[in-house]
């Protein structure tokens, strides 16, 4: 089977390098992909946006089936696209997507089909977004309804914090058209953590779960990222969480979606609060969270092609797949500058040096004119990953390799996974 990746950062190159492993692909292509890809895959020099030209390069290539990455294309329709030309494609439709999309739809959802969820109010008027923060006080979180790339939502512990952060999204358009409406939620106590699922649109199969670091800074400080590291599974993780999270979240989900024809099939990422073993949904992704899946991959023992065709084909029940006890932890190395401004287009060394059971997964890379030369060409750089009979090995493996690998500006949290 010829198969296709749809998007260019670390969560791509991670189900390119799963996807690499089974004996059923004879070949992989990736679009536009990063000097990482290339490594397993052919690249083509198309942007994940355009669809018309991934479908003339489907076509052309005799590919069988298409994976996207991005929340993006998703959002965009691509599914609903590939379907029409007949080609199995792995993903959520437009209307599916609007899950993640817009969380003044997401909301909606939850509130009317009483999935456990924080309090919260969505706004398109200035003017009544203030007045509402100022009736609840501080802390309080506000989120931009539409994509912004992981970066949408700033929590305000103080009440000048929060009609900051109304006038910032609504009348500065910091996220630009996602902020045109805003919720305003309640800020939620305890323990996060990100449970993912792949469902057919019937069967629910739960992958394992992970937790995301997302302030650039330890301890938690500084502005939101994309994603600055992870690890999994959660230190707090138990089996009897698991049936909750499935049984009062998840499936509820699906037969709402359903029920507001919807169907959802492809991977549903559910951002979670657990409050004295209690769980409630902060929000849903369409897709693979990105550093999330970075250390999903590795833990997966089964071919991930089998489990994706089945979700497609709706035979889901049938699957089991097998998943290693190891932990897993990920470390992003971002460009200096990021989340804010950055340069980029610096050489990066030490690729090569790393251990053999260190995995480097590129994100923002691209191939250079010298030969094995691999340049920075995004915010976040590379994640950096390793496996451990315990959390702390895991972590060892990790913090030693890191300066390893060299590139002007590189900077990493240095907390991840410690507890």
């Amino acid at each position: 089977m010829k198969v296709l990746v749809v998007g260019s950062g670390a969560r791509e190159h991670a189900l390119v390098w799963k996807l690499a492993q089974s004996k059923k692909i004879t070949k992989l292509f990736c679009a536009p992909g990063n000097a990482g890809t290339v490594l397993q895959s052919t690249n083509l020099n198309i942007k994940a946006s355009d669809i018309a030209s991934l479908s003339t390069a489907v076509n052309e290539l005799g590919i069988e089936l298409v994976v996207v990455g991005p929340e993006g294309p998703l959002a965009e329709g691509i599914v609903d696209h590939f379907r029409k030309t007949g080609i199995p494609v792995f993903g959520p439709t437009q209307a599916a997507a609007q899950i993640e999309a817009s969380k003044a739809f997401s909301k909606a959802l939850f509130q009317q089909y009483g999935i456990p969820c924080a309090e919260s109010q969505t706004f398109s008027d200035v003017a009544a977004a203030k007045d509402y923060v100022k009736l609840k006080g501080a802390p309080l979180v506000i989120k931009a309804d539409g994509l912004a790339a992981g970066k949408g939502v700033i929590m305000a512990e103080t009440l000048a914090e929060a009609l900051q952060a109304v006038a910032s999204v609504m009348e500065s358009k910091t996220f630009g058209t996602a902020g045109e409406k805003v919720i305003i939620e309640e800020k939620l106590r305890g323990k996060e953590m990100s449970f993912f699922a792949i469902t057919d649109g019937k069967t629910v199969l739960p992958t394992v779960s992970a937790c995301d670091y997302k302030r650039i800074m330890d301890g938690d400080l500084g502005p939101n990222t994309g994603g600055m590291g992870s690890y999994s599974p959660p230190y707090f993780y138990t089996p009897e969480l698991g049936k909750k999270i499935i049984s009062k979240i998840i499936e509820p989900t699906i037969k709402a979606m359903a029920a507001e024809k919807r169907p959802y099939q492809g991977v549903l990422y559910a951002g979670l609060m657990i409050n004295n073993g209690e769980p409630k949904l902060l929000e849903y992704n369409a897709r693979f969270g990105d550093p999330e899946c970075q250390i999903i991959m590795p833990r997966l023992k089964s071919d991930l092609l089998d489990i994706i065709l089945a979700a497609i084909e709706g035979k889901l029940e049938s699957v089991q797949p097998n998943w290693s006890e190891e932990v897993c932890v990920g470390v992003v190395m971002a460009s200096g500058g990021y989340p804010g401004d950055y340069k980029t287009g610096f050489p990066i060394s030490g690729l090569d040096d790393v251990d053999k059971d260190v995995m480097v997964f590129h994100a923002g890379t691209k191939v250079g004119n010298k030969p094995r030369e691999v340049l920075t060409c995004g915010g976040r750089v590379l994640s950096v990953v390793a496996t451990g009979k315990t959390t702390e090995e895991a972590r060892k493996k990790i913090y030693a390799n890191l300066p390893r690998i060299h590139f002007e500006g590189a900077q990493y949290r240095g907390d991840i996974a410690k507890f």
